[in-house]
């Protein structure tokens, strides 16, 4: 299974600043794949997965959006009862920390996972093992 960039974006937690983030986003032909956010301290962390990370990364400078980018595991995994806690478990059999994890989807369109780790590589190991096993 490949790793993907993940986008880290603190913006202001207001009406209107995701969709204007978005709107940048699609202005550039960006298609957002995963999304997250999270309130924290009169701010919204936003973790992102696009399919074109240059041209977001264009379109956060254009709007003066800081951001982080990094490393996240991606699996896809079989629709099927159990599958998110056979994969924690493995992880932590391994122990790997999940820092933070959320759904989206591939290019395909089909359903992946997104596993912020301080270790991407030992957990692409795992999860590699495991779809194999699957």
């Amino acid at each position: 299974m490949p790793s993907s960039k993940e986008l880290t974006i603190q913006l202001e937690n207001q009406p209107g600043t995701l969709a204007k983030c978005c709107k940048s986003l699609a202005d550039h032909n960006v298609n957002i794949l995963a999304f997250q956010a999270v309130p924290t301290e009169g701010k919204s962390v936003v973790h992102l997965v696009v399919d074109n990370p240059s041209s977001a990364k264009r379109a956060l400078d254009a709007e003066h959006l800081s951001y982080t980018e990094t490393e996240v595991a991606q699996v896809k995994l079989p629709n099927r009862p159990g599958e998110l806690g056979r994969v924690a478990s493995q992880l932590g059999e391994a122990k790997i920390n999940i820092e933070h994890a959320y759904s989206g989807i591939d290019a395909s369109n089909s359903p992946v996972l997104f596993f912020g780790v301080q270790d991407v590589n030992k957990a692409m190991a795992v999860l590699d093992k495991i779809t194999k096993a699957a």
